[in-house]
């Protein structure tokens, strides 16, 4: 990470309770969806590439609060929450960009592979509290394949938390699906969430 030049301390919203905004935005999933079912891939796995990939092309969403300083870091790795086949135990996954490995391919093997291992205990699952992740280049994306819905509302545990947070839905019969993004609005204002979701339908379109 590196400090960057920003005042802090003129923030218009740097000492409200809550500097929270969300936003949910239906995108247009058809390309990806088709592809990924006619290669075998993981829908949700080439997904959160796609998510991934866009808010890290956004400098805004990379920026945090440590020590008192605006820093931005140069790229972001996603915190995921995982599940067992069974439903009933949660862990929770950190995973580097896809921008890393050149090849999205690659990149969901590897990322295939690590959500096997922690499920079977060969891998460390990601176990950091939550207030001390606005520190580390990570984000928090999480996907409810079981709901196509309209909005969501993400809980926060402090008002001043910075990290961005994705949820992702259902694929819906018009190969539509909601992605909503919880961010700070010290740092990201209309026009980087709009260049996220503008980036996030173009990797949809635009596979490999």
């Amino acid at each position: 990470m590196k400090e960057i030049d920003f005042d802090l301390e003129n923030n218009p919203f740097i000492n409200v309770l809550s500097s929270r905004c969300n936003m949910s935005v239906r995108i247009d999933v058809e390309d990806m969806w088709n592809f990924s079912k006619a290669n075998d891939l993981s829908f949700f796995i080439m997904s959160l590439g796609a998510l991934m990939n866009a808010l890290n092309k956004v400098p805004e969403m990379r920026r945090r609060i440590v020590g008192g300083k605006a820093v931005e870091f140069s790229s972001l790795d996603a915190i995921c929450p995982i599940m067992e086949k069974k439903q009933t135990t949660y862990k929770e996954i950190r995973v580097e960009p896809p921008q890393r490995f050149h090849n999205v391919l690659k990149w969901h093997e590897y990322v295939e592979e690590h959500i096997l291992n922690v499920l079977e205990g060969v891998d460390e699952p990601f176990n950091v509290h939550i207030l001390e992740r606005d520190e580390l280049n990570v984000a928090n994306f999480s996907c409810i394949p079981w709901i196509d819905f309209d909005s969501f509302t993400t809980a926060v545990a402090t008002g001043n938390t910075i990290q961005p947070l994705i949820t992702w839905g259902k694929v819906n019969e018009n190969y539509e699906m909601t992605v909503s993004i919880s961010f700070s609005h010290i740092f990201v204002n209309g026009l980087e969430v709009s260049n996220f979701y503008k980036y996030a339908q173009e990797n949809f379109n635009k596979i490999i």
